[in-house]
């Protein structure tokens, strides 16, 4: 059984997110696509007993300096994903671990709801997970950049968010 690592750290005063329950349930959504996407992950064909990741909580004042600092476009996002594995074909595995990399999630952003045009999120919870769902997919290596690439990916985050009892929270 894969050991797997969640860290966050909430660095936004304006909302006290339950970081236990975020990283239950994204460990829970993780082990969703480990078991049926692995095989087309950045996964596959490794050989790791634990999985590592992080999760940053923060605003779009720091979301637009990360965006521009390290993708060079200057705008907030709502969501960056650093795929550490994923991105870097010298990516490795340390001890059996392997680092997935960061998701860093402007709270702000989410309680504004500017997403819930693709998220059908009903409430900040809804999106702030609808939002880890989808760094996850980054995380595992899947990207968007055709229209049937991301209507695989959005797929893919309803059946996740579906082990999560996604429309109760």
């Amino acid at each position: 059984m894969t050991k797997i690592n969640i860290f966050t750290e909430n660095i936004y005063d304006a909302w006290n997110v339950d970081e236990k329950d975020v990283i239950d349930k994204t460990r829970r959504m993780l082990e969703f696509y480990i078991k049926t996407l692995g095989a087309s992950s950045c996964l596959s064909g490794k050989e790791y007993d634990t999985i590592t990741l992080d999760i940053v909580f923060c605003d779009s004042n720091k979301t637009q300096e990360l965006n521009r600092d390290y993708r060079g476009k200057d705008y907030p996002a709502d969501i960056i994903t650093f795929a550490i594995f994923a991105d870097d074909e010298n990516s490795f595995i340390f001890d059996g671990e392997i680092n997935l990399g960061e998701i860093v999630i402007a709270l702000d952003k989410v309680i504004s709801g500017d997403n819930r045009d693709i998220s059908h999120s009903k409430n900040k919870e809804q999106e702030l997970f609808f939002l880890i769902s989808h760094g996850l997919m980054h995380l595992l290596g899947f990207d968007h950049q055709e229209e049937e690439e991301y209507n695989f990916v959005i797929g893919e985050q309803r059946k996740a968010l579906e082990c999560i009892d996604y429309d109760k929270i």
